[in-house]
């Protein structure tokens, strides 16, 4: 390989920040240049939910596809687009610093989950999103919504002037309205004892060929680019995710933890109307990958074992 390392990426505004800030990261390190090469994926152009689209993959599989077609080298997603199973000659090369992963409300006039009035229009793209908004407040109007950042947030009244502003509030990812510099939306940081994010949120994926993640001019920079507390975390929710046989459109949320020598993982399953939710927490001090995704595994089983096939429509193989 010679010249520049080209980096893949999708063309919306919070895909370009995240991935210049990852590709100018790996370049100080590797002392190589780069260039960016858009892609455009089939989650950009289809405007279904994410649940009627497919969810899993939709936003993943033309960055892989030019990976693999040698168009890019590099290609940057967020972790929680990326499907479980191992993809064919690719491998995730690096897996930089995880951003806050919790969830964020946006609301009119600065309130919160509390004192939003009752029959508040909240609006979200993510079944898991949703069935714990209804699980904390039942009297939500919870509102389907796509677009990206600005166009959600243009949806809150007051927020964006000129926009239609018909909700009473938004949920987004914390980790996004930061890297966009958009915290001054945020009305409420999502404690999560009441939402627990997606499996892998707030995290960055770095994938390459496999061959290139051990003898190319940027393999050294991946390893040093890699941060071994979230991978340890990362691994653990999507352990959970695979053994549950669920997607990124799943009404389940996991969170890991590295602390005092111990990984902590909290993982529940809720069914779509809110009024069913399973919640189970469990610790590892095994802190390799294996340890990691067998903390993962076991805590997914404790799931089943409590009903979460049932509530959320799942189909996990024995």
């Amino acid at each position: 390989m010679s010249g520049r390392v080209r980096v893949g990426t999708r063309g919306s505004a919070l895909a370009l920040t995240q991935t210049t800030t990852v590709a100018e990261s790996l370049s100080a390190m590797g002392g190589f240049d780069f260039e960016l090469v858009r892609v455009r994926t089939e989650g950009d152009v289809l405007k279904g939910s994410l649940s009627q689209i497919g969810g899993t993959g939709v936003f993943v599989a033309a960055l892989r596809e030019a990976l693999l077609a040698s168009s890019c080298d590099l290609a940057v997603h967020s972790l929680k687009d990326l499907p479980t199973g191992d993809a064919a000659d690719l491998v995730i090369g690096a897996i930089p610093e995880r951003f806050d992963p919790r969830d964020a409300l946006c609301a009119r006039n600065g309130l919160t989950l509390s004192t939003l009035p009752d029959g508040a229009r909240v609006g979200t793209g993510s079944p898991r999103r949703a069935a714990q908004l209804r699980a904390a407040r039942p009297d939500f109007d919870v509102v389907d919504i796509r677009g990206n950042v600005d166009t959600r947030l243009g949806r809150v009244a007051g927020l964006v002037e000129g926009a239609p502003g018909d909700l009473d509030a938004v949920v987004l990812a914390a980790a996004g309205l930061t890297r966009l510099s958009r915290q001054d939306t945020i009305t409420e940081y999502l404690d999560p004892s009441v939402m627990l994010p997606a499996p892998g949120q707030g995290a960055l994926a770095v994938e390459c060929r496999a061959d290139d993640a051990s003898s190319s001019e940027f393999a050294a920079a991946l390893e040093s680019y890699d941060h071994s507390a979230t991978r340890l975390a990362v691994t653990a929710e999507r352990a959970v995710l695979r053994r549950l046989e669920a997607g990124c459109s799943a009404p389940i949320g996991a969170l890991a933890r590295l602390e005092d020598g111990a990984l902590g993982l909290e993982a529940a399953v809720c069914s779509i109307s809110g009024d069913r939710l399973i919640r189970r927490a469990g610790s590892t001090t095994d802190l390799s990958t294996t340890g990691a995704a067998a903390l993962g595994e076991l805590l997914a089983e404790d799931l089943l074992d409590a009903g979460a096939a049932d509530i959320a429509e799942l189909s996990p193989s024995r």
